[in-house]
């Protein structure tokens, strides 16, 4: 299959077809590597922990002051006695 170089600003780009995306288990949006290797130019999906960030996130909400129910009428009995 051959594509062509397009500019982008400052930039280049090339369309890459939805079925190649999908052959490395990516699609559009997603975050990509880009590896230069014998001339060639390498694109791998960024692999990234399921709920990498979370914790640090959480840490971020409680300093903020950021961590009560969004919906605190739709809260349990025993909440308030729970211990994270």
């Amino acid at each position: 299959m051959q594509s062509s170089v397009k500019k982008i600003g400052n930039s280049a780009g090339v369309v890459i077809p939805k079925p190649m995306l999908a052959a490395i288990g990516a699609k559009a949006g997603d975050r990509v590597t880009l590896l230069v290797e014998s001339g060639r130019i390498v694109i791998e999906p960024v692999s990234t922990a399921a709920r990498s960030g979370w914790a640090e996130d959480s840490r971020r909400l409680v300093a903020e002051g950021d961590d009560k129910l969004v919906w605190p009428e739709f809260a349990n009995d025993d909440d308030a006695a729970l211990t994270w």
